[in-house]
């Protein structure tokens, strides 16, 4: 870090990893007498393009006066939000001693999690680490439908989730996914790159997105059809002998076992189902499997459908069988920087007993990335990365949040009466959003560590108000799923009662009789101790580098095998079939439009001025995207007796919400698509129930009854379930007028 003096006061200027989204750009911050005014991008030439404009609006976002600066109580009735401000300390003891009345009446299990650690950055596994110490295996998170449910999937085929070479590769396969100047931003750049060296790309997408409009190749899919095209690709490379055949033979298990299953999807069959037609299959599946080196990088789009295990296992089989894995260009398999001990370590998941492993909830009947099916990785683990359990993307050894918000409600299979969301916009987060409301409000104790009220924090007994990126120091490592260590420096002061969320459980263990497992006082001291296999402390680290990176070692595999059971890649999955699972991938049909559902809706979209549930009051950003959006196809809006800028009620068999209606020739005729995670700070007290959390939020839209669900995960199918449109007279009242002007 670098510090001058100027007429102006003191000037502190260091790199930051910003963590407003979940890609972790390092920026440049720039603070004057201790209050940030400045995040430009870093002035390395590397990283000079990774900044998006909701990295470069942090000062607002940081310096907001509706930011939470004091821990406040509740007063009122559970929703009510009425509070008053307390102490820290106060704060603690009370939460303390709640939960500890909770725990002793119920047991450890009847505490739940749910966290976003790109959000809650500073944690270092230390919220597992208290669970497991404490004895609950119930902590959820986002990541369960997005990026750490991939990497436990993964982890069931070759033992570990790779990361793509984008530098080097030949070929981008993108299914659905669309990184933007402003979304996903490193990506977008990478891409970019990769297609000026020459590099083909193939889009996957219904719409014509971004990407699309650029690519080499787009294929239309139905939505929720993914994996049926991968078994169409998988039939033409097989058949054309288009695969590794030295990799298949020597490094795989279930080739012919494989090769039955895709014979069961001949081009027409896929063609039926996912709309296109049979010769773009061929030619796509051919410029992918014959390219000297190939990525299919990570996509939300797979993470959340009715197949999503399948799809997943898919891209896996996929990446393996045409000999992209772990080589040059294709996707590696990093494993455990050794200098930096993971946060894996840290979480201490070998305190936590059988028993209590045995109770998470939803392990029974979506075991996929619970304890049940990951502890069977543990051995092979060990063998290959010289440590048992890889919480990788934080996605591994999760509790079902679905299975938690039923419990939550209902006591089924026992109680859950205390909940802690840090970060984590929980009501907005996960499906079937009415649930999670009933759940939340059957609660004796509910915590929320946050920057702003949110509506999930107005449901809670206690708000706390936690620090921004620009406010610690840090040592960002992708939660494991690559080797870079990117330093994160602070250049302001968090509010004087204000806490990172390292500091909330470090002062909750020590409340409770469990501080002899945090014996660091302070963040530095973490990071030191974390820092402590390279030989450097974080001060020391902090002067030689802001970034530091692993060179890459292909064909790790060569030396103990594959993180697997068989040590091999497992087309036929061993664990799958000992949990009673097909160990193959398959396919199942979602529920299909109708007469009164015509649309394939089509959730989650993201929007660039946001991330996920956040940001909706910082102007600068809500001005360019002031109000939530139905995206159609003319053809629909013309059915439907609908005009762009319309506004309209999007009906569900689980729940209705409105936004406005925008027609766009680039979606495919019969898909509609809805944005991810709105509500109104501006309705806050203004009549409007949490803020108009059920207005226009999409997780009122998307059910999670069994029968919706992935059978592996538990996923529910946010890609492509039954709705209708109609129009409405105008928008939601209460919204900003000021927003309203800009349309």
């Amino acid at each position: 870090m670098t510090a001058t003096f100027n007429s102006e006061g003191k000037v502190v200027i260091g790199d930051v990893v910003c963590t407003i989204c979940d890609i972790g750009c390092q920026l440049k911050a720039e603070s004057v007498d201790g209050v940030v005014t400045k995040v430009r991008p870093h002035d390395h030439p590397l990283l000079r393009k990774n900044v998006c404009y909701k990295g470069t609006a942090a000062p607002h976002i940081h310096n907001h006066a509706d930011r939470l600066r004091v821990p406040l109580k509740r007063v009122g009735e559970r929703g009510e939000d009425r509070w008053e401000e307390i102490s820290y300390e106060q704060a603690m003891d009370e939460i303390a001693e709640r939960l500890q009345k909770v725990i002793d009446q119920y047991g450890p299990e009847a505490f739940a999690v749910s966290t976003s650690g790109w959000n809650t950055q500073t944690t270092h596994g230390c919220d597992r680490r208290f669970m497991n110490v404490l004895g609950s295996p119930n902590w959820i998170s986002g990541v369960s439908l997005c990026a750490g449910n991939t990497a436990a999937v993964n982890k069931l085929t070759y033992g570990w989730f790779p990361f793509p070479d984008f530098g080097n590769t030949r070929c981008v396969v993108l299914f659905g996914h669309n990184p933007r100047k402003h979304s996903w931003t490193p990506i977008y750049n990478q891409i970019n790159a990769a297609r000026a060296g020459g590099a083909k790309v193939i889009v996957i997408d219904p719409r014509v997105s971004d990407q699309a409009e650029t690519a080499d190749l787009h294929l239309r899919i139905t939505s929720g059809t993914d994996a049926v095209l991968c078994f169409g690709w998988l039939n033409v490379i097989i058949n054309e002998g288009l695969y590794d055949k030295d990799f298949v033979e020597n490094w795989t298990v279930g080739f012919e076992e494989l090769k039955e299953r895709v014979a069961e999807f001949p081009l027409e069959r896929v063609e039926e189902i996912t709309g296109i037609p049979r010769d773009l299959i061929v030619e796509s599946a051919r410029m992918y499997a014959t390219a000297d080196s190939a990525v299919i990088p990570w996509t939300p789009i797979t993470d959340m459908q009715l197949n999503s295990t399948s799809a997943i296992r898919l891209h896996s089989i996929l990446r393996a069988v045409t000999g992209n894995l772990d080589v040059l260009g294709g996707e590696m398999l990093g494993g455990f920087n050794p200098d930096y001990i993971p946060e894996s370590k840290l979480q201490l998941h070998e305190l936590l007993s059988d028993e209590q492993k045995a109770k998470q909830l939803g392990s029974d009947l979506h075991p996929a990335y619970t304890y049940r099916a990951q502890e069977m990785l543990k051995e092979a683990t060990e063998r290959v990365h010289g440590y048992g359990y890889a919480d990788i993307v934080m996605g591994c050894y999760m509790a079902n949040p679905s299975a938690v918000f039923r419990a939550m409600e209902s006591g089924d299979p026992y109680p859950v009466k205390a909940f802690f969301t840090l970060g984590n916009n929980t009501l907005l987060s996960y499906p079937n959003q009415h649930r999670i409301l009933k759940a939340l409000m059957n609660q004796d104790l509910i915590v929320a560590h946050e920057i702003f009220m949110t509506p999930t924090a107005m449901l809670a007994d206690y708000v706390l108000p936690g620090d921004v990126f620009t406010e610690r120091n840090h040592i960002a490592d992708s939660w494991s799923w690559s080797t870079r260590l990117s330093l994160s420096q602070k250049v302001a002061e968090p509010p004087t009662e204000g806490s990172s969320t390292y500091q909330f459980w470090y002062d909750l263990a020590h409340r409770m009789g469990i501080g002899e497992y945090f014996p660091w006082d302070t963040l530095e001291e973490v990071l030191d101790y974390r820092l402590s296999p390279s030989g450097m402390s974080f001060d020391q680290f902090s002067k030689v580098a802001h970034m530091r990176a692993q060179v890459p070692e292909y064909r790790s595999y060569e030396k103990a095998g594959f993180g697997t059971p068989s040590g091999k890649v497992e087309l036929y999955s061993s664990i799958l079939d000992e949990l009673g699972f097909d160990p193959l991938p398959y396919y199942r049909e979602a529920p299909q439009p109708s007469t009164d559902y015509p649309y394939r809706v089509f959730t989650g979209v993201r929007e660039d001025s946001f991330f996920q549930t956040g940001q909706r009051q910082i102007k600068v950003l809500r001005k360019r995207t002031p109000v939530p959006r139905f995206f159609i196809h003319p053809e629909d809006a013309e059915r439907d007796g609908l005009s762009d800028g319309d506004w309209a009620s999007l009906e569900t068999e689980t729940g209705q919400v409105q936004a406005m209606v925008a027609i766009q020739e680039s979606m495919k005729p019969g898909h509609l698509r809805v944005p991810h995670g709105w509500w109104y700070p501006e309705m806050r007290g203004e009549g409007q129930e949490l803020s108009g959390a059920f207005l226009s939020s999409d997780a009122v839209l998307c059910p999670d009854e069994p029968e919706d669900l992935d059978h592996e995960q538990g996923i529910p199918h946010f890609k492509g379930f039954p709705g209708r449109l109609r129009r409405i007279d105008g928008p939601p009242a209460g919204i900003d007028p000021e927003m309203l002007d800009l349309l």
